[in-house]
């Protein structure tokens, strides 16, 4: 089972002149902490407008950053949104990445999940799918040597050759973003690495596990040629001290993200609220005190612990033959100590 970090890059209200340089500068000494520590991949997101939860836009900056920094740690869109962007600027941006960073890129992709991200970019919510797998189509042969064209019905692209090319041939190993069974097994049938960002239990992620390699080995239905990616990756929320208690109490960041993703997922398409009419942390800290049940029960699930609990937890996701577990530590207003001081004693 291999290990990786996971970033939204949360920032809260309420914001300071200099919060989102310390986000940043934070999060990349974290990623060359895990690096050095051995963890095996950096998983970064790419959400825009998204006030709070994610701080964001441009994935591809914050891990060829990372890249000059560390050495081994592989770095991983978790995702690149396929919707928003024209294939030949993501063709163009991985194989940049790949070449800064020796090889090390991992190419996740996804479709975007509310209305407030597609909107601005004139996509249809109802019609994202349908664009993923068309962009999908066009930008798998951009990596290859030579021109290619692609004429679509979300994209059409004259001959042209795509360059730079990427390090790794042909192209950087395909992940796409899963949030529940039916996109697993979608992923399974595509032939790429399935990113679960849904916190399971161990019995759950079995399931996940057999719907994933069940079409994967008997539905296969790629979208173009490629290699496939078979692995699934399980994101986890992270925080490890030296006692249970002390783990809960660092990681308060952690029903934050749990509290987002709930205000946010109720409403038609996922719409976010008009810029600046919702103090997410203040709602979030009005939850907790209405809601102390709610806050302890998010506080006793996933990777939170000491490292004798952790280590029980994790030989129960063992058995269900998860590939790989994505920790998310770097949530709420958790500290940049407790989080490198997480990633040190889960290390050792």
């Amino acid at each position: 089972m291999k290990f990786g970090i996971f970033y939204e890059l949360q920032l809260p209200r309420p914001w300071t002149p200099e919060g989102e340089y310390t986000l940043y500068q934070n999060a990349l000494d974290q990623v060359e902490l895990a690096d050095r520590l051995g963890y095996d991949f950096a998983w970064e997101v790419e959400h825009h407008f998204l006030e709070e939860y994610s701080h964001s836009p441009a994935p591809e900056v914050f891990l060829a950053a990372a890249s000059q920094r560390t050495k081994q740690i592989r770095l991983a869109h978790g995702i690149m949104q396929l919707t928003t962007v024209h294939p030949a600027r993501v063709a163009e941006r991985i194989a940049a990445l790949d070449l800064v960073s020796r090889g090390r890129v991992e190419f996740g992709m996804g479709e975007s999940a509310s209305i407030t991200e597609l909107e601005p970019f004139d996509r249809d919510f109802a019609e994202k799918r349908a664009v993923w797998e068309d962009a999908v189509r066009a930008v798998i042969p951009m990596f290859k040597e030579g021109g290619c064209e692609y004429h679509g019905t979300h994209f059409d692209f004259p001959l042209r050759n795509v360059v730079p090319k990427p390090l790794q041939k042909p192209h950087p190993p395909l992940w796409v973003a899963c949030s529940a069974l039916d996109t697993i097994e979608m992923a399974g049938r595509r032939g790429m690495g399935a990113l679960a960002f849904q916190f399971l239990s161990a019995d759950a992620a079995h399931a996940w596990v057999h719907a994933y390699y069940n079409a994967f080995t008997k539905r296969l239905d790629k979208l173009t040629d490629y290699v496939t990616n078979p692995n699934i990756a399980l994101t986890s929320y992270f925080m490890c001290a030296e006692t249970d208690e002390e783990a809960r109490r660092r990681a308060d960041g952690i029903p934050f993200f749990q509290f987002a993703l709930r205000f946010y997922g109720l409403s038609p398409n996922r719409k976010r609220p008009e810029p600046g009419t919702v103090n997410l942390w203040d709602e979030y800290e009005k939850w907790k005190r209405e809601n102390p049940d709610g806050l302890a029960r998010a506080l006793s699930g996933g990777l939170i612990g000491s490292p004798e609990t952790l280590r029980h937890r994790l030989r129960r996701f063992e058995t269900s033959h998860i590939d790989q577990v994505i920790l998310l530590n770097q949530a709420g207003k958790n500290t940049h100590e407790h989080i490198c001081e997480s990633l040190e004693l889960f290390a050792r």
